[in-house]
């Protein structure tokens, strides 16, 4: 399906390009279907930013890519996994309320003494 797609997926690039540009910066072609940007953050560290344009076919199974249906599981996996985080924070939380709330006891009793 790749090759079907070549003008389509060019002109995409090319659009992208040009936005890039449009907005200050410099754009590297590293592949046919590929470019890369350089990027500096606020440290004044440098790296870059690939960005690559595929054109995918599918499973070898025969069942055609969905944008959609990946777009769905993607969110899907995004939230499970904040929601996820939040009761691992939470936890963590209650466990340091646990702990604090221990040591004080203990620090009592051994003044007791």
């Amino acid at each position: 399906m790749g090759a079907k797609f070549d003008n389509e997926r060019n002109e995409v690039m090319e659009s992208v390009k040009n936005l890039l540009v449009e907005k200050g910066n410099d754009v590297l072609p590293t592949n046919s279907n590929e470019f890369c940007m350089p990027i500096v953050n606020g440290d004044g560290d440098e790296a870059y930013i690939v960005i690559t344009f595929k054109i995918p076919k599918g499973s070898r199974d025969g069942t055609a890519y969905n944008g959609y249906e990946v777009s769905e599981d993607y969110l899907r996996d995004v939230a499970i996994k904040a929601e996820k985080k939040k009761i691992a924070e939470q936890k963590k939380k209650e466990k340091i309320a646990r702990d604090t709330k221990a040591r004080e006891e203990k620090k009592r009793k051994e003044e007791g003494e």
